[in-house]
């Protein structure tokens, strides 16, 4: 949540942009209630011309961007990522964190959800040979986010 003129809180939406596949969505439910949006990558994105929108470009490096959103997030505001570290340092400093499909990161989901990711990586890294990957991502799913999106940030707006 960001502090302008006399006091007043506004919502802000951060996007974990390096393969988004929701950010026009996102612009739209952002648009819709007029709220913030920051486009946070370490290049490769077309900058989007619209007013709500900042486009920030982080220095190559790993989780660059994910400290640039960590570091700026707080309450009433939204992260958009699949980066399951990064939601939970979302939800420490109270922040909501979305994923893609429309699934949301809360306090009582990110411990397992840590957790899975963790022993997933130990078998990948026990089994070089064992592919990953879940199924494509869908209409459905776009659906799904659009409404939850939508819910959070009328949840956000009411802080």
């Amino acid at each position: 949540m960001r502090v302008f003129g006399w006091g007043l809180l506004v919502t802000a939406i951060y996007i974990d942009a390096d393969a988004c596949p929701v950010k026009d969505e996102t612009l739209r439910v952002a648009d819709r209630h007029k709220v913030k949006v920051y486009v946070v990558s370490n290049g490769g994105l077309r900058p989007n011309p619209h007013p709500l929108v900042e486009t920030v470009v982080v220095p190559d490096g790993p989780d660059v961007a994910d400290m640039w959103i960590a570091d700026r997030i707080g309450k009433g505001d939204i992260c958009i990522t699949g980066d399951i570290p990064l939601a939970a340092k979302c939800l420490e400093n109270g922040g909501r964190a979305v994923r893609h499909n429309g699934d949301t990161f809360t306090s009582a989901n990110i411990g397992n959800q840590l957790a899975m990711r963790d022993l997933m990586a130990d078998l990948r890294e026990a089994d070089p040979f064992r592919q990953g990957g879940g199924r494509p991502f869908s209409k459905a799913d776009r659906s799904k986010f659009l409404e939850v999106l939508e819910r959070e940030v009328r949840a956000a707006l009411k802080e």
